[in-house]
């Protein structure tokens, strides 16, 4: 790995770090409240999300060579939000536990991966365009409110890229900070550091919480999470090992359901950050964004909710312009794929629009609904027109 190494690759897990941190968390820090969490309960399921994250990243990077880069489960937090204050929070975590053990018997099994092997090629860069679509435009929509700190860090870009490809990112983040401190909307603080201290709750299961909370979580976590993740790997020209990774993190997040953690899966748009060319122009080298995303997550992790508060006080303008910077490449890669074969454009561009709009249905998130729309469309578009 030391032959390995790269700045910019680091740098493509410290962004990942960034966003993770500064969007999806804060949901379940919401769920947290929803369920009347004390500050204890509330820093271990930091904890065990985080550490789950970076102990999953290092490990299936390392062995796959491969950037994996997981993270929580984002719709997972969301539907606990609505539904967490209903059970005891050993209930809930005795669903946590069943969630975990569906995801790692659907991920052992095989049979996750070969239905998502099914899906033709153009769809899934389609639907990785369309994940990746709003974080683009939020490069723009950021110029808006903070017109200084976007712009700094697009202008930062375009010249790095021009002079610097491999620092783009880097000078665009430098850019974006130094905006921030000029115009006062850095509000980063550390009032005290303090580790974290998991708390071990004995699961308690319930026929009322397995339904309401454990079939519900394993559901938005294999359709909303784990395909779109599988999906970006693929689309980035990576054979992901469906099993190792829908397994590995299925039995981690059953392992940590007792600290708190609902759910451990493959990301999406922070592992399109890695993937993509920003992270290094070798494929084969990129493994090293998912190792150091780990360490970042085990480093945060480390001090629970305390951190959380560090990447809280960074403006969202600046958030969102390097999120979309660092995205441009792998957006880009997305559109060229799904436009490449005529015969599958219509059917991708489908999925390109479903995945854009956000939409969610039954609770299952627009990702998903991209994959079975995009899909249909192709078997009507071609299947049935060659037999006719």
């Amino acid at each position: 790995m030391r032959g390995d190494l790269s700045l910019s690759a680091v740098l493509a897990g410290l962004v990942a770090v960034v966003v993770s941190y500064s969007g999806p968390l804060v949901i379940v820090l919401a769920a947290a409240s929803a369920g009347r969490l004390d500050g204890a309960q509330t820093s271990s399921w930091v904890w065990a999300v985080s550490i789950g994250s970076g102990l999953t990243c290092i490990g299936l990077s390392l062995w796959t060579r491969t950037p994996v880069i997981t993270a929580w489960s984002t719709p997972g937090a969301a539907l606990l939000v609505t539904s967490l204050g209903a059970y005891a929070y050993a209930e809930a975590v005795g669903a946590f536990v069943v969630a975990g053990a569906v995801i790692t018997l659907v991920g052992l099994t095989g049979v996750f991966g070969r239905l998502m092997r099914q899906v033709p090629a153009a769809v899934v860069s389609a639907m990785l365009a369309g994940i990746l679509f709003s974080f683009g435009t939020g490069v723009f929509t950021a110029l808006r409110t903070g017109p200084w700190i976007a712009g700094a860090v697009l202008v930062a870009y375009l010249l790095g890229k021009r002079w610097l490809a491999r620092y783009a990112v880097l000078l665009a983040l430098g850019a974006g900070v130094v905006a921030a401190a000029a115009t006062s909307r850095l509000d980063v603080h550390l009032d005290r550091v303090e580790l974290a201290r998991p708390v071990l709750t004995a699961p308690d299961f319930s026929v009322a919480s397995v339904v309401g909370i454990a079939v519900p979580l394993a559901l938005a976590t294999l359709a909303s999470q784990n395909a779109p993740g599988m999906a970006v790997l693929s689309a980035s020209g990576y054979a992901p090992k469906d099993r190792l990774l829908i397994g590995s993190t299925g039995l981690v997040s059953t392992v940590l359901a007792p600290f708190g953690s609902h759910a451990v899966n493959l990301a999406a748009i922070t592992a399109a950050i890695c993937t993509g060319p920003e992270a290094h122009r070798d494929p084969g080298r990129r493994y090293v964004a998912g190792v150091a995303c780990g360490v970042f997550y085990l480093l945060v992790g480390a001090f629970g909710t305390t951190l959380v508060l560090f990447f809280a006080g960074l403006p969202k303008e600046l958030v969102a312009a390097i999120a979309g910077v660092a995205l441009f490449g792998a957006l880009a890669g997305g559109l060229s794929g799904a436009v490449k074969e005529e015969k599958d454009r219509e059917a991708a561009l489908i999925t390109f629009l479903t995945t854009a709009s956000g939409v969610t249905l039954f609770g299952v998130g627009s990702a998903f609904w991209g994959l079975v729309f995009g899909v249909a469309a192709h078997v009507v578009l071609n299947r049935f027109r060659r037999e006719a």
